[in-house]
């Protein structure tokens, strides 16, 4: 599916400087907010509650006179704002016969869209709407301000020229109540949920506000705009802050400073919310109208302009930017696949595991949890065996931190050369040793499995696979031959990740202070500094000769791609887009093309060896598993992909 913008739209969020029952003066102030936020490229923006009035008007909502004041005040905005490419909900008082109704007007080019009306009125504590205000009717239909538009709780508003755009309004109160509004108008199709408020500010309540739309925004899978009151309000009794925030399922996109007025503006990912909606079974159940009764869709017209996206993405898109926060991802994810580790081991009675060691990451992320999960059983990591293999294209400077990185961790260690073995085997089937082809690596890395399938089965104990989640996606493993275990604990970490999560193994061995901490941060800084490679052909004058990511491509590209193909289902203009702004300043946009083309070409293409994987722990929301969250066919085609590639 084709979106505008990539499904981007830019929302603001503005508290306009107000004066008590001056509707003028109000209406002057939202329509200079309006101005600057449309000359920001913004779309779609949300005011406070009763900003045309002011929330605090007390006992004058009962006044005749301010009623026809905001109703006129409406009138002129709408005039005013007839050249503005934005959609706009303004709040203000509507009478309809004997109610009155806390109501949205919602307004795009000079249209009155509808009055979304207030649901839920309080009146506890400092609250006292039931005073002046009636709940929200389902629907009807109403003259105001000149136009004829719908009124009630359940209207949703679509726009025509981009369809992933539906608004859905809520004011204030209707957030904090145990079933919001936005549950029913996002079940109706909302992507886009706008909260007029007028919260008054007390110690403590803004981190409570900031968490309720943030938690609201992750619950109904929305994106979710909140306005607040500000200056101007009347402080007889209460203060006001001004107070907005803009989130996306449970993401904090854009917040105010309190105690100021002014607009604030995020790009919120509309078609990201669509992807992750259409693959949570759990949200298709909640669609279901009965609970929340029917809702009433507006369409309306706004030409929609080629966004220049604002929004920060983020290059390393498994990674947390925060190094506190990277911290404790990087301890939980090794504690995941230690635990993995653990039960199966503990199932199975082994209390053996032969872990293939080449001085590179991955296997020494996946001796370090080994490790770990030996000392969780309270095993002797002496029934740890790291062998190294070396062959063709070995150097010695992996041979050598494998085997130190092996003794420092108090495993045991082998060294079981396969050269001879392979060259008999080139004999055998008739390879020419100087043929460096596909058989040529590839006859290697199997001889490298049998052995030690061969020593586990000696052992009584588990190969551990070493193979990550960025290899699996490129089909960069020899099938049956890296690409097979007994259990593969970095079957879900991306190449990306798998450097940090060595890093900070490096890092907590020297804060531990044990007894060779030292030495082992030092010898896994040097693994992190060694070039990522399979070491399959030969050395040139003792250094690696095959660099992986000259053959594959960049790691951070590759993962890139693949946590937004796995995650979202986005489509290749998207991710090619998204890329270049990521990684602005690295790569150029041919080259991210190129790679995303090999990516896309190698992903479809290599299915086949991820279909039979064996068994691995999921520790974050993007794997491979053909169990668990990716089943695809191996005979898939590729070409739908590609063509959108060559379009760009």
């Amino acid at each position: 599916m084709a979106y505008h913008n990539d499904g981007f739209v830019r929302v603001g969020a503005a508290t306009p400087r107000i004066k008590v029952a001056d509707c003028e003066a109000n209406r002057e102030s939202v329509r200079r907010l309006m101005e600057e936020a449309a000359g920001a490229g913004v779309q779609a923006m949300v005011f406070p509650e009763l900003c045309l009035t002011g929330y605090t008007c007390g006992d004058l909502f009962q006044s005749g006179t301010l009623l026809a004041g905001a109703e006129q005040a409406l009138r002129r905005l709408l005039q005013e704002t007839e050249g503005l490419n934005l959609v706009a909900a303004v709040g203000l008082p509507v009478a309809v016969g004997g109610e009155l109704y806390n109501c949205a007007a919602v307004l795009c080019r000079g249209r009155l869209l509808g009055l979304a009306a207030k649901s839920n009125i309080p009146n506890y504590g400092e609250f006292y709407e039931a005073r002046h205000f009636s709940a929200a009717p389902g629907y009807l239909e109403v003259c105001f301000a000149g136009q004829r538009a719908p009124l009630g709780n359940s209207l949703l508003f679509r726009c025509e020229e981009m369809p992933e755009l539906v608004l859905g309004v809520e004011i204030c109160e209707d957030l904090w109540v145990p079933c919001p509004p936005d549950v029913r108008l996002t079940a109706g199709g909302a992507t886009l949920m706008l909260n007029l408020s007028a919260s008054d500010e007390i110690a403590g309540k803004a981190e409570y506000r900031r968490g309720l739309v943030q938690g609201q925004s992750a619950r109904t899978l929305c994106a979710y705009a909140y306005a607040d009151a500000g200056e101007g309000e009347s402080s007889t009794d209460l203060v006001f802050a001004g107070h907005n925030v803009i989130a996306e399922n449970g993401a904090l996109l854009a917040e105010s400073q309190p105690f100021g007025t002014g607009l604030i503006t995020a790009d919120a990912d509309l078609e990201r919310m669509l992807a992750e909606r259409r693959r949570t079974t759990t949200w298709r159940n909640a669609r279901a109208p009965e609970p929340f009764g029917p809702t009433h869709e507006v369409v309306f017209s706004m030409p929609v302009e080629r966004l220049e996206l604002r929004r920060k993405i983020e290059p390393l898109a498994f990674v947390p930017r925060d190094a506190q926060h990277l911290e404790a991802r990087c301890e939980t994810i090794l504690n995941l696949q230690a635990a993995g580790l653990r039960t199966r081991l503990a199932h199975t009675g082994a209390k053996n595991a032969v872990v293939g060691v080449s001085g590179g990451l991955d296997s020494t992320l996946a001796l370090l949890v080994t490790a770990r999960a030996f000392d969780a059983l309270g095993l002797s990591r002496a029934g740890i065996l790291a062998v190294s293999m070396p062959g063709f294209g070995t150097t010695m400077r992996t041979k050598s931190n494998a085997q130190r990185l092996a003794g420092l961790l108090d495993a045991q260690f082998r060294e079981t050369p396969i050269g001879a073995s392979v060259l008999q085997h080139f004999r055998d089937i008739g390879q020419d040793p100087e043929n460096h082809d596909v058989t040529y690596e590839n006859a290697q890395a199997r001889e490298r499995t049998q052995v030690l399938m061969d020593l586990a089965n000696q052992n009584g104990g588990l190969v551990i696979g070493t193979g990550d989640l960025s290899e699996l996606a490129l089909g960069w493993a020899t099938y049956n031959g890296d690409h097979m275990s007994m259990y593969a604990v970095n079957a879900s970490i991306p190449k990306t990740l798998v450097r940090h999560l060595v890093a900070h193994a490096a890092r907590r061995a020297r804060q531990d202070g044990a007894a060779g901490g030292e030495e082992l941060g030092a010898v896994l800084e040097d693994i992190l500094n060694t070039p990522v490679s399979p070491e399959l052909l030969p050395p040139e004058e003792g250094e690696i000769a095959q660099r992986t990511e000259d053959i594959v491509g960049p790691y951070e590209l590759h993962d890139f791609f693949l946590y937004y193909v796995l995650r979202f289902g986005f489509g290749p203009g998207k991710i090619y887009r998204m890329a270049c702004r990521a990684f602005a300043g690295a790569y150029s946009g041919e080259t991210v093309r190129h790679w995303l083309n090999i990516f896309f070409r190698r992903f479809f293409a290599q299915q086949f060896k991820r279909s039979c994987l064996p068994d691995g722990p999921k520790v974050g929301s993007v794997t491979l598993s053909p169990r668990g969250d990716w089943r695809m066919p191996s005979d898939a085609s590729a070409a739908l992909w590609l063509a959108e590639l060559e379009t760009l």
